[in-house]
C-alpha cells in the first residue's frame, strides 16, 4: 500500500477541509516574515518585538474562549466562512495603504478572527473521523496545510525588500478561494457515531461544565502544561531564529529564513506520511514525547551550528521530525479522553493557556536576547524544550492508569 493510500476511507468532508487549508496557506506569506518587518521595517528591538507578540497574543486571548464556545454551539462550516471573511478584507486592506503599525493593526484584527475559527476546525476533524481514524484525519489536515506553505515562506523572502505589499494581497486572494471552496463543497458537518471501545472517554455530557471535565480528567491538566511548555519552545522558531539570522547575515536573512521555511513545509509533506505509516503502532503518549526530544535536538543544531548556513537546514530538518510527531499526537490525545460535546471550548481553552505562557516567556525572551546574547537565550529555550520533555514522561507514565480502556485493544 503506497504511503498515500493510508487516507483512503475518511469523510468526504475531511478531504475539502484539508484541502481548503491547503489553499489558505499558499498565501501564508506575512507570518513568517513578522519579526523582520518588526525589526527592519519598522525598527524595532527585540525587546520591543517580544512586547508585540505578547500584546497581540492577550488581545486573542479571548477570541479562542469565545471561538471555543461558538464551535460547541452552532454550525462549525459557517463560523469558519464568516471569520475568514473578515480577514479577508483586513489583507486587502493591509496590501493597499502604506507599511506601518495601522497594517501591523490590521494583521492582527484579522488573526483574532482567524482564533476564534480554529476551534471549529480542530473540532471538525474530530467530529467527522472516529476513534481509529482520527489520527488519520489529522495526519491529513497537516499534510494539506504544509503542502500550500511549501513555497510560500521562499516568496515572502523574495518579495520583503520591495513588494511586501504583494504578500498581503495575495494572502487574501488564497483565503479567499478557501473560503468559497468550504462554503460550497462541504455539505454534512454532523459528527459521526462511534460505538467501538476506545469512544467511551467520548460520550457527550451536554450540561457539564468545562472545568467539571478538568476535574474528572486530572491528567488533561499534566498535558495543558506539557503542551504550554512545548508552544514556549516552539514559537522561538518564528521569533528568535530569524533575528539571529538577520544578525549575522543581514539583509540575506530573510531570504535565508525563508528558505528554512520552506524546507520546514517539504519536511512536512515528504515525511508525515511516512512517520504516519510507520509509527501507527505507537501510543500518542509515545508520538508526544518523541517529538519533545527532536524539537530540542533541532534547537541545538542550530545554536551549535549558527553562521553556517547549511547547518540552518540540518537543524530544521531535525525540528521538523519533532514538530510532526507532536501534530500526529496531540490532536488525537485530547478529542479521544474529553466528551464529544466539549471538544471546541477545550480547545480553546488550551488555546488560551498555551498564548499566556509563550506571551510570558516571550517578553522575557525577547529582554534576555537584547541584554544577553544568542548563547544564553538558546540556553533558556532548550531548558523550556526539556521541561516539556519531562511533562511528557510523566504523562506517558500516568496515561494507561487514566484510561485504561484506550489500552484494552493491546493487553
Amino acid at each position: 500500500m503506497s504511503l498515500f493510500q493510508q487516507y483512503r476511507g475518511l469523510r468526504r468532508e475531511i478531504y475539502i477541509l484539508s484541502f481548503g487549508r491547503m489553499v489558505t496557506n499558499l498565501g501564508s506569506m506575512v507570518w513568517p516574515v513578522m519579526t523582520m518587518i518588526l525589526s527592519q521595517k519598522l525598527g524595532l528591538s527585540a525587546s520591543e518585538i517580544s512586547f508585540y507578540f505578547v500584546l497581540s497574543g492577550l488581545i486573542m486571548l479571548p477570541a479562542n474562549l469565545i471561538g471555543g464556545r461558538l464551535a460547541d454551539r452552532f454550525n462549525k462550516k459557517w463560523m469558519i466562512v464568516v471569520c475568514d471573511c473578515v480577514s479577508i478584507v483586513c489583507y486587502f486592506i493591509s496590501a493597499a495603504i502604506p507599511l506601518g503599525m495601522g497594517t501591523i493593526f490590521l494583521f492582527v484584527f484579522a488573526g483574532i478572527f482567524q482564533s476564534v475559527e480554529y476551534p471549529s476546525y480542530d473540532a471538525l476533524f474530530a467530529d467527522l473521523s472516529i476513534t481509529k481514524d482520527r489520527e488519520r484525519a489529522f495526519s491529513l489536515s497537516y499534510l494539506g496545510g504544509n503542502l500550500g506553505l511549501v513555497l510560500s515562506p521562499t516568496i515572502a523572502g523574495l518579495l520583503f525588500k520591495n513588494y511586501l505589499w504583494l504578500s498581503f494581497l495575495i494572502s487574501g486572494v488564497s483565503i479567499a478561494l478557501s473560503t468559497v471552496l468550504i462554503a460550497l463543497l462541504v455539505k454534512d458537518v454532523t459528527p459521526v457515531e462511534d460505538h467501538s471501545e476506545e469512544a467511551a472517554y467520548q460520550v457527550k455530557q451536554e450540561n457539564t461544565g468545562v472545568f467539571a471535565i478538568f476535574r474528572k480528567n486530572p491528567l488533561l491538566i499534566l498535558y495543558l502544561l506539557c503542551g504550554t511548555l512545548y508552544s514556549a519552545a516552539y514559537g522561538q522558531y518564528n521569533f528568535i531564529m530569524p533575528l539571529d539570522m538577520a544578525a549575522v547575515h543581514g539583509d540575506a536573512g530573510a531570504v535565508i529564513f525563508g528558505t528554512v521555511s520552506s524546507l520546514n513545509c517539504i519536511t512536512v509533506v515528504i515525511f508525515t506520511p511516512l512517520i504516519t505509516k510507520l509509527f501507527a503502532g505507537m501510543r500518542d503518549t509515545g508520538k508526544l514525547l518523541t517529538g519533545r526530544f527532536l524539537v530540542f535536538a533541532g534547537y541545538l543544531a542550530f545554536l551549535l551550528l549558527l553562521g553556517f548556513i547549511p547547518g540552518y537546514y540540518l537543524a530544521m530538518l531535525i525540528f521538523t521530525w519533532g514538530e510532526i510527531f507532536d501534530v500526529l499526537s496531540s490532536g488525537p490525545y485530547v478529542s479521544t479522553r474529553i466528551p464529544a460535546s466539549h471538544r471546541g471550548r477545550i480547545n480553546g481553552l488550551m488555546s488560551v493557556a498555551y498564548a499566556a505562557v509563550t506571551g510570558s516567556i516571550n517578553l522575557f525572551i525577547g529582554q534576555l536576547y537584547d541584554r544577553a546574547g544568542s548563547v544564553w537565550t538558546w540556553a533558556v529555550i532548550l531548558g523550556v524544550t526539556l521541561l516539556s520533555a519531562g511533562a511528557a514522561i510523566a504523562l506517558k507514565a500516568l496515561d494507561r492508569k487514566a484510561y485504561p480502556k484506550l489500552y484494552q485493544s493491546q493487553n
